[in-house]
């Protein structure tokens, strides 16, 4: 940091060997950076973005990556850090260094310095819970009242433990959960979904229920699932965190199995009319011309977001102590792109925050609108 600079740099998976890649949460954080000095910086200080480190997914080369950004490069924070396997948690708390992602796992969690653009997502027993995504399926299906909910899992630790925050937000809005099946390999879709798909078709006293969630990580495994669910009749809602992204509409066969599909992301829709994605959209094809909007990248833009506000707040007068210090002091930030956090209370709960967005004739359409609900303590 100098009178005149801020210099940040992230660390993603850009790279790994299941495919699986954040890489475009870079151009997200650039496209806002990038606007900020455009509009002269933040209490007379530009952003140097330095880009992002890539750790391949492997946790001990998000540490390196961690240690080569502070020591050697010098970054006064970590933005955005979105890496599902990020090994840099300790080192950057111990050394006081703030960070900014999305809080996929618990290395974010209960720390001073980590802050996720939707606060904590692996809550523990008792910390608040979300209860925003039964509450908008709710609204959108017209009440809850009466209504079922299946919720399957694979057997991966982070897929179980989704299914036990996930069904209590159903349960939270009214739904009845008549079933969690945690039983399907996470390394691979089944060769044959019946058993899988018998389960959930007879679970609500012998009959279907009225929505199916799945907290499977990939796109393979849900188009198995919906297919096969399709193929025996279902006819409810279906429902995942996973299934809002522009690559599937390329391939016809996943386009179709998705039809119907609601997703649930934790950030307002591209396809919403309101003013801040519009301007997401413009900052972005200022730094990336033609790019498709995706999930990471609305992430790393939203990190960088929230960096600028709590770096404003902090005023000219700067040091990391005082940075942190205004982040964890009873602070507040709004924004219909995102909702809102609040910290430190979201160093240990998620923010509420979240929108639907249905796939109907091969396209994404708004369902509901970024909303905020109360959490309720994770049981």
């Amino acid at each position: 940091m100098t009178d005149t600079t801020v210099k940040v740099g992230g660390v993603l998976t850009k790279t790994s060997a299941s495919g699986y890649s954040t890489k475009d949460a870079e151009i997200g954080a650039k496209a806002r950076f990038e606007r900020a000095n455009a509009e002269g910086g933040v209490n007379g200080r530009k952003i140097d973005f330095i880009g992002a480190e890539d750790d391949g997914q492997d946790a001990a080369k998000g540490d390196a990556a961690a240690k080569k950004l502070v020591q050697k490069d010098q970054v006064f924070a970590l933005v955005p850090v979105h890496a599902p396997n990020f090994g840099g948690a300790a080192f950057l708390e111990q050394q006081g260094v703030p960070w900014f992602g999305w809080a996929t796992g618990p290395q974010w969690c209960g720390t001073k310095t980590g802050f996720g653009y939707n606060g904590c997502l692996a809550p523990k027993q008792g910390a608040g819970s979300q209860t925003w995504w039964g509450r908008q399926m709710a609204e959108l299906l017209g009440g809850a009242e009466g209504k079922t909910v299946y919720v399957q899992t694979s057997d991966s630790s982070g897929s179980k433990y989704g299914g036990t925050t996930i069904s209590q937000s159903f349960t939270a809005a009214g739904f009845k959960l008549v079933g969690v099946n945690s039983g399907l390999p996470a390394a691979a879709p089944p060769p044959d979904w019946l058993p899988y798909v018998n389960k959930i078709m007879t679970s609500n006293g012998g009959k279907a229920p009225d929505v199916v969630v799945s907290v499977i990580a990939g796109t393979k495994f849900n188009v198995g699932l919906y297919s096969a669910l399709k193929r025996a009749g279902y006819k409810g809602a279906l429902t995942d965190a996973t299934s809002y992204d522009a690559a599937i509409l390329k391939d016809q066969a996943s386009a179709q199995a998705l039809e119907g599909v609601i997703a649930a992301p934790m950030f307002e829709p591209f396809e919403s009319t309101a003013p801040e994605i519009a301007r997401f959209k413009q900052d972005v094809e200022k730094v990336a011309p033609g790019a498709v909007p995706t999930q990471h990248m609305a992430i790393g833009y939203w990190a960088a977001d929230i960096f600028l506000d709590m770096l404003g707040k902090a005023g000219k007068d700067l040091t990391r102590e005082k940075f942190l210090a205004v982040g964890n002091g009873d602070y507040l930030y709004e924004n219909a792109g995102f909702g809102r956090i609040q910290y430190p209370k979201d160093h240990t709960e998620p923010n509420g925050c979240g929108a639907l967005v249905k796939l109907e004739k091969g396209a994404f359409q708004v369902a509901k609108s970024m909303k905020c609900f109360d959490n309720v303590p994770l049981k």
